[in-house]
């Protein structure tokens, strides 16, 4: 049979759940159906559901029809439960989205097309109480094609009929010649590819309550489906979390490949399948195995979280576009304990991830966001029937989110006694919408999957808030790019503290800024109104369009405006427009605060008083843990910092770092020395009884041994290492050359090298990163009289030039040339010789000036390089920038 998950979506009252009855009858699932405003409807089961005759939380019901085995899935209509519906169209094949023929296309109707276009998910329309049905069907039509924005097409008449024969052809450019040619009509599998891939949504009317139009509706919808290809392999999407009658966890998910049985693991998951129930309503059967495409509901998992993949889909993870934007202070009885009732809520977070509670910055008051007054009502009444807590509500605003508005990295070090770990993020800021986005561009040579997944599980589940008022972040990306582990002392927890501690620091230098919740809005009003309500919106600070009004008697306006701002003003507008006019709203996102220092200000949130997130690093000092400030930390992290930003980055090629003339300052040989005096083996355990005398002789022979190749060795070769994009952005000539081209700028550094190496005859070697290219393998290849490496994916030329001196260092003479300060200090403390740019810029003006060679100059290096004679002594001693 052919597995089809069905979902059911409309604007509150437009007869969504009475249509799920009557499918369920029309297919023999149900005998007879149930009445929502009776409290007898099939799939409303919970109390408030029953008591207020609304859909309150989404429901599964199983039935076939034909060679079509269908779950059902109704979900809520009112707006305040819309984050429910959005859950569902994760996994839905198709949908039908219901409107009222008596009401017309509403404005929660738009958000809920809006969100199948988002997801992709082919939709059929059912236009519900034609019993009832003001104006006609051509009407009815019109109106939903100028509101939604759609291609709708009349599906009650038959396929065969000229006028829909040529409506669908229109649709195809091959099927429109075919058919003016030849007067051939799409066929019926050209039909339903045309649907599958939303170039159209058949209409079909009727009247759920009467039974009419039902068996035309499932007829059309066997036609029109094609079912997906699933691939071999397991994998499947969570979309709801929730509990059974004995308080069970149930995690409701679709197999989205392969199959699913009881005792089965689930990646990434440490977890096993213990039941799996196919529900219909409220009843359930037990499942030994579940095919792809099924939607079940499974127990035994305690760590699935809704909008997670597993499997195959592992590391996916759906982000919702609705969330909540208004705030309540929970009011609590006296003797209610907020240690106690924390877990509790958090439960409760799970069942609905819209709910956010969350302390204020004192940590006394409780908080909670919600989408509305509605919401508010059943999690009072959810309180008191689940904990047997009474708890009052009071405003307490909106919810706020923050962002970054420049690219940043961040280091966190978490090293006290007996633990270690150190982490680099880059945060870069993303389009209004995108959430919050992690990935890692390491390869596990550089940092195990274990402490990977250590670092992007705290960053992708718990909520870092930010450091302006401690809101959650959004619109930004953070990759995990540097990170180190010590094979003994890192612990299970040490990567959370360093990934907490390096996005917190990396915030202070992203240029944070504060945003605030806007209302997308419809306003629909009678035209004689419009002037009032224009001025009010300006004064809002909306931004907005006249719409198409459906008469002249009537007014449309289209816009956005803060949530603040439009708080209230649908019963202003019932006022001044005597009952006539509706506001529709719906969440459009966040955008920058209109006041952010106000808000700042009154919410009075310290992100150094903050000991949850904190940004300070702790290293290891004389046997203990040393707190040191996110300011002060870079000079002592123990990994170089990759990524520094600057214009330049979007001239760079793929393979090409990024580099700018802001790397870490380049230090004297005293300042490194000095700083390896102060860090040599400081994470070694020292012993306390020892006396003074004998722990500073042991510190001075392990800096013996450090440098003991170049104080008693005879080395066989000198190498000269170039790290080359430091290079070519630190030589004002060459960095102007990659503006216009990175390419060429590489090949000129590469003629004044091989000049160079003819003066000096060391075996020289130029690095440049290629660790950002996908699946690239470490190139090496001699180019005239140099070697030229190209580092592979996720390594940079850091960490090649440090692996390469820590090799060579204790056996040859080796010479860095880098102005990376951070660099220096680590190839510096392996017993290596350094270069600084403006040094090396002085030794090849002094070798082309005075045109030496070596025999060896004169056999490899090649003749004519004109770049050389452009090459100029900067008019300061300074180093070039």
């Amino acid at each position: 049979m052919r597995r089809l998950t069905l979902g059911i979506l409309a604007h509150v009252d437009a007869g969504k759940t009475t249509l799920s009855e009557a499918l369920l009858v029309a297919s023999g699932a149900l005998r007879a159906p149930g009445r929502v405003d009776y409290g007898s409807a099939f799939l409303d089961t919970d109390p408030a559901e029953k008591r207020r005759g609304v859909t309150i939380f989404s429901k599964q019901a199983y039935f076939e029809y034909g060679d079509l085995a269908v779950t059902l899935l109704d979900t809520p209509g009112h707006v305040d439960f819309s984050p429910e519906a959005e859950r569902v169209l994760q996994v839905l094949d198709l949908a039908i989205l219901v409107i009222s023929a008596a009401e017309g296309v509403q404005g929660h109707s738009l958000t809920l097309w809006q969100l199948l276009r988002r997801y992709r998910i082919p939709c059929l329309v059912f236009f519900n109480k034609t019993d009832r049905q003001v104006g006609t069907r051509e009407a009815l039509l019109s109106s939903l094609r100028t509101r939604l924005n759609g291609e709708f097409i009349d599906f009650s008449r038959k396929v065969d009929t000229p006028d829909l024969a040529e409506e669908l052809s229109l649709l195809d450019e091959t099927l429109l010649n075919r058919y003016l040619e030849h007067g051939t009509p799409p066929s019926e599998a050209e039909i339903a590819a045309l649907f599958k891939a939303r170039r159209f949504s058949p209409c079909f009317f009727g009247s759920a309550l009467r039974a009419e139009g039902i068996t035309e509706l499932l007829d059309g919808i066997s036609r029109l489906f094609v079912p997906p290809v699933y691939p071999e392999a397991f994998s499947a999407r969570v979309f709801k979390i929730g509990t059974d009658e004995k308080g069970a966890r149930l995690s409701f998910l679709k197999i989205t490949g392969g199959s699913l049985s009881a005792k089965m693991p689930l990646p990434p998951l440490d977890e096993k399948v213990e039941q799996l129930r196919l529900y219909s309503g409220r009843s359930y059967s037990l499942l030994k195995e579940a095919p792809a495409g099924s939607v079940v509901a499974v127990t035994g998992l305690t760590e699935s979280r809704a909008g997670m993949g597993l499997g195959a889909e592992s590391g996916e993870h759906t982000l919702p576009i609705l969330t909540p934007v208004l705030r309540y202070r929970l009011i609590l009885p006296e003797s209610a304990s907020l240690t106690e009732l924390l877990p509790r809520l958090r439960s409760l977070e799970e069942e609905e991830p819209s709910l956010r509670f969350s302390l204020d910055a004192g940590g006394k008051t409780l908080l909670v966001s919600l989408m509305g007054e509605m919401q508010l009502e059943i999690l009072t009444e959810l309180l008191e029937r689940r904990f047997s807590l009474a708890v009052s509500f009071e405003p307490a605003g909106v919810s706020y989110r923050e962002t970054v508005t420049k690219s940043a990295e961040g280091a966190g070090h978490f090293e006290p006694l007996r633990h270690y770990a150190e982490v680099h993020l880059f945060l870069e800021p993303l389009e209004p919408g995108s959430g919050v986005q992690v990935e890692s561009a390491l390869g596990t040579e550089l940092l195990a999957n274990q402490y990977q997944q250590q670092v992007l599980r705290t960053l992708e589940e718990e909520e870092i808030p930010g450091i302006l008022s401690g809101a959650p972040l959004t619109d930004l990306k953070i990759t995990l790019i540097a990170g180190r582990a010590h094979e003994k002392h890192t612990e299970g927890g040490d990567f959370r503290q360093a990934a907490i501690r390096a996005l917190r620091a990396g915030l202070f230098s992203a240029a944070p800024c504060l945003l605030e919740p806007y209302y997308a809005f419809s306003l629909r009003l009678p035209a004689s109104s419009l002037g009032r309500a224009l001025n009010d919106l300006d004064r809002m600070g909306a931004t907005f369009t006249l719409g198409t009004a459906e008469s002249e008697a009537e007014a449309e306006i289209h816009g956005q405006a803060a949530v603040l701002a439009m708080q209230n003003y649908a019963a202003e507008l019932r006022r001044f427009t005597k009952g006539e006019g509706s506001l529709s709203l719906s969440f459009a996102g966040f955008f920058p605060c209109r006041d952010a220092e106000s808000v700042i200000a009154a919410r009075g949130y310290d992100p150094a008083a903050d000991l949850a997130f904190p940004a300070d690093s702790v290293f290891c000092r004389h046997g203990s843990g040393e707190t040191v400030s996110y300011a002060e930390a870079p000079r002592y992290m123990h990994l170089p910092y990759r990524r520094d930003m600057s214009a330049a980055e979007e001239a760079l090629p793929e393979d090409a770092p990024i580099r700018t003339k802001k790397e870490s300052a380049p230090l004297s040989l005293e300042e490194i020395d000095a700083i390896l005096d102060r860090t040599f083996y400081q994470n070694r355990q020292r012993d306390k009884k020892r006396p003074e005398r004998q722990r500073r002789e042991a510190s001075e022979a392990a800096k013996e041994r450090a440098y003991r190749a170049l104080k008693t060795a005879a080395p066989r070769k000198h190498f000269l290492l170039v790290d080359g994009y430091n290079i070519i952005f630190a030589f004002p000539e060459l960095r102007a050359l990659a503006e216009e081209n990175i390419d060429s700028a590489r090949l000129a550094l590469l003629d004044l090298l091989s000049d160079y190496q003819g003066f000096t005859g060391t075996t020289l070697i130029v690095v440049f990163d290629a660790y950002r290219r996908k699946d690239h393998k470490e190139e090496r290849y001699p180019w005239h009289n140099l070697f030229v490496v190209y580092t592979k994916t996720a390594q940079t030329a850091d960490s090649y030039i440090e692996s390469f001196s820590g090799r060579h260092a204790a056996s040859d003479i080796v010479t860095v040339a880098t102005s990376d300060g951070v660099e220096q200090i680590i190839v510096r403390s392996q017993g290596a010789l350094l270069l600084s740019a403006s040094e090396l810029r002085e030794e090849m003006l002094r070798a082309h000036s005075e045109g030496l060679s070596t025999p060896a100059a004169t056999e490899a290096a090649p003749k004519n390089r004109p770049f050389a004679d452009k090459l100029k002594r900067p008019e300061s001693s300074e180093e070039a920038p």
